[in-house]
Protein backbone atom coordinates (compact mmCIF):
# COMPACT_ATOMS: atom_id res chain seq x y z
CA UNK A 1 0.00 0.00 0.00
CA UNK A 2 1.49 3.61 -0.78
CA UNK A 3 1.34 6.39 0.82
CA UNK A 4 -0.73 7.59 -1.97
CA UNK A 5 -3.51 5.61 -1.76
CA UNK A 6 -3.51 6.20 2.30
CA UNK A 7 -3.85 9.88 1.73
CA UNK A 8 -6.82 9.83 -0.31
CA UNK A 9 -8.84 7.07 1.13
CA UNK A 10 -8.01 8.82 4.47
CA UNK A 11 -9.07 11.99 2.66
CA UNK A 12 -12.43 10.23 1.40
CA UNK A 13 -12.48 9.06 5.10
CA UNK A 14 -13.18 11.88 6.47
CA UNK A 15 -15.71 13.44 4.09
CA UNK A 16 -17.50 10.03 4.83
CA UNK A 17 -17.42 10.85 8.55
CA UNK A 18 -18.56 14.44 7.97
CA UNK A 19 -21.65 13.19 6.37
CA UNK A 20 -22.10 10.65 8.73
CA UNK A 21 -21.59 7.93 6.10
CA UNK A 22 -19.14 5.74 6.78
CA UNK A 23 -21.00 2.40 6.08
CA UNK A 24 -22.94 3.98 3.20
CA UNK A 25 -19.51 4.70 1.65
CA UNK A 26 -18.04 1.43 2.54
CA UNK A 27 -20.59 -0.62 1.07
CA UNK A 28 -20.61 1.41 -2.20
CA UNK A 29 -16.76 1.01 -2.47
CA UNK A 30 -17.38 -3.20 -1.59
CA UNK A 31 -19.57 -2.90 -4.56
CA UNK A 32 -17.25 -1.54 -6.86
CA UNK A 33 -14.18 -3.46 -5.22
CA UNK A 34 -16.37 -6.49 -6.45
CA UNK A 35 -16.79 -5.16 -10.15
CA UNK A 36 -13.31 -4.11 -10.15
CA UNK A 37 -12.31 -7.48 -9.22
CA UNK A 38 -14.79 -9.47 -11.66
CA UNK A 39 -13.23 -6.77 -14.76
CA UNK A 40 -9.77 -6.34 -14.28
CA UNK A 41 -9.69 -4.87 -18.39
CA UNK A 42 -12.33 -2.15 -17.02
CA UNK A 43 -9.48 -0.18 -14.75
CA UNK A 44 -6.75 -0.45 -17.84
CA UNK A 45 -9.66 1.19 -19.71
CA UNK A 46 -10.39 3.82 -17.31
CA UNK A 47 -6.40 4.38 -17.12
CA UNK A 48 -6.18 4.70 -20.85
CA UNK A 49 -5.41 7.86 -21.72
CA UNK A 50 -6.44 7.03 -25.58
CA UNK A 51 -9.88 7.47 -24.11
CA UNK A 52 -10.46 11.53 -22.73
CA UNK A 53 -10.96 11.92 -19.46
CA UNK A 54 -14.45 13.66 -19.92
CA UNK A 55 -15.63 9.90 -21.51
CA UNK A 56 -13.94 8.04 -18.64
CA UNK A 57 -15.70 10.72 -15.62
CA UNK A 58 -18.80 9.61 -17.76
CA UNK A 59 -18.22 5.88 -17.69
CA UNK A 60 -17.52 6.02 -14.54
CA UNK A 61 -20.57 8.02 -13.47
CA UNK A 62 -23.08 6.20 -15.67
CA UNK A 63 -21.05 2.07 -14.46
CA UNK A 64 -21.22 2.92 -10.36
CA UNK A 65 -24.94 5.52 -10.60
CA UNK A 66 -26.07 3.60 -7.17
CA UNK A 67 -22.58 4.93 -5.40
CA UNK A 68 -22.94 7.95 -3.52
CA UNK A 69 -21.51 11.05 -5.52
CA UNK A 70 -18.87 11.43 -3.30
CA UNK A 71 -17.54 8.14 -3.75
CA UNK A 72 -18.26 8.72 -7.94
CA UNK A 73 -16.31 12.15 -7.74
CA UNK A 74 -13.56 10.24 -5.55
CA UNK A 75 -12.88 7.75 -8.31
CA UNK A 76 -13.18 10.37 -11.06
CA UNK A 77 -10.43 12.20 -9.46
CA UNK A 78 -8.23 9.26 -8.98
CA UNK A 79 -8.93 9.01 -12.65
CA UNK A 80 -7.84 12.34 -13.82
CA UNK A 81 -4.97 12.57 -11.69
CA UNK A 82 -3.79 9.45 -13.21
CA UNK A 83 -4.16 7.43 -10.34
CA UNK A 84 -7.38 4.88 -11.04
CA UNK A 85 -4.57 1.67 -10.40
CA UNK A 86 -4.71 2.65 -6.67
CA UNK A 87 -8.21 1.80 -6.24
CA UNK A 88 -7.95 -1.33 -4.36
CA UNK A 89 -4.72 -0.04 -2.45
CA UNK A 90 -7.92 2.56 -1.46
CA UNK A 91 -10.30 0.38 -0.76
CA UNK A 92 -8.00 -1.35 1.63
CA UNK A 93 -7.14 1.38 3.37
CA UNK A 94 -10.51 2.40 4.08
CA UNK A 95 -11.75 -0.54 5.44
CA UNK A 96 -8.44 -0.95 7.80
CA UNK A 97 -9.74 2.99 8.71
CA UNK A 98 -13.37 2.03 8.90
CA UNK A 99 -12.37 -0.76 11.55
CA UNK A 100 -10.21 1.43 14.05
CA UNK A 101 -13.01 3.91 13.88
CA UNK A 102 -15.27 1.21 15.04
CA UNK A 103 -12.78 0.16 17.27
CA UNK A 104 -13.04 -3.38 15.47
CA UNK A 105 -9.80 -5.39 14.53
CA UNK A 106 -9.18 -8.17 12.01
CA UNK A 107 -6.21 -10.90 12.58
CA UNK A 108 -5.73 -13.14 10.11
CA UNK A 109 -5.22 -16.20 11.45
CA UNK A 110 -2.88 -19.57 8.84
CA UNK A 111 -3.52 -22.64 10.71
CA UNK A 112 -2.05 -26.29 9.88
CA UNK A 113 -5.13 -27.68 10.18
CA UNK A 114 -8.59 -25.85 10.70
CA UNK A 115 -9.65 -24.53 13.82
CA UNK A 116 -12.47 -25.34 15.27
CA UNK A 117 -15.22 -22.87 16.49
CA UNK A 118 -14.19 -23.14 19.71
CA UNK A 119 -10.62 -22.73 19.26
CA UNK A 120 -11.59 -19.58 17.08
CA UNK A 121 -13.41 -18.25 19.84
CA UNK A 122 -10.84 -18.69 22.30
CA UNK A 123 -8.52 -16.75 19.94
CA UNK A 124 -10.63 -14.21 19.69
CA UNK A 125 -11.22 -13.70 22.72
CA UNK A 126 -7.51 -13.47 23.71
CA UNK A 127 -6.28 -10.96 21.29
CA UNK A 128 -9.07 -8.66 21.92
CA UNK A 129 -7.50 -9.57 25.33
CA UNK A 130 -4.14 -8.21 23.76
CA UNK A 131 -5.85 -5.43 21.62
CA UNK A 132 -8.61 -3.93 23.77
CA UNK A 133 -10.98 -4.20 20.76
CA UNK A 134 -13.63 -6.56 18.79
CA UNK A 135 -11.66 -9.15 17.13
CA UNK A 136 -12.31 -10.76 13.52
CA UNK A 137 -10.67 -14.02 12.59
CA UNK A 138 -10.04 -14.23 9.03
CA UNK A 139 -8.54 -18.07 9.24
CA UNK A 140 -6.83 -19.94 6.42
CA UNK A 141 -5.62 -23.50 5.94
CA UNK A 142 -1.98 -24.10 5.48
CA UNK A 143 -0.83 -27.71 5.69
CA UNK A 144 3.15 -26.32 5.64
CA UNK A 145 3.10 -24.60 8.60
CA UNK A 146 3.09 -28.70 10.12
CA UNK A 147 1.56 -27.35 13.38
CA UNK A 148 0.97 -24.18 15.42
CA UNK A 149 -0.35 -21.16 14.43
CA UNK A 150 0.53 -17.70 12.34
CA UNK A 151 -1.71 -14.47 13.71
CA UNK A 152 -1.61 -11.35 12.24
CA UNK A 153 -3.04 -8.63 13.37
CA UNK A 154 -2.82 -4.79 13.57
CA UNK A 155 0.94 -4.89 11.90
CA UNK A 156 2.38 -7.26 14.02
CA UNK A 157 3.14 -11.09 13.27
CA UNK A 158 2.91 -13.37 16.39
CA UNK A 159 4.56 -16.82 14.59
CA UNK A 160 3.61 -19.75 16.65
CA UNK A 161 4.00 -22.57 14.09
CA UNK A 162 5.66 -25.68 14.39
CA UNK A 163 7.76 -24.55 10.62
CA UNK A 164 9.22 -21.63 12.35
CA UNK A 165 10.27 -23.41 15.72
CA UNK A 166 11.83 -26.12 13.84
CA UNK A 167 13.89 -23.37 11.26
CA UNK A 168 15.27 -21.39 15.07
CA UNK A 169 16.43 -24.60 16.12
CA UNK A 170 18.31 -24.89 12.59
CA UNK A 171 19.55 -21.76 13.25
CA UNK A 172 20.96 -22.73 16.71
CA UNK A 173 22.22 -26.16 15.29
CA UNK A 174 23.98 -24.51 12.40
CA UNK A 175 26.11 -21.62 14.21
Amino acid sequence: MTEMSKEYAAALFALACEEQAEQTVASALEQIFSVWQENPAYGELLASPAIPQSERRQMIAQAFAFAPQHVISFMQLLCERGRIRILPACVEEYRRLLQQWESRAIAKVTSAVALTEEEKAALAQKLQRFGSRTVTLECTVDPSLIGGIIVEMDGRLIDGSLRHRLQQVKEVITK
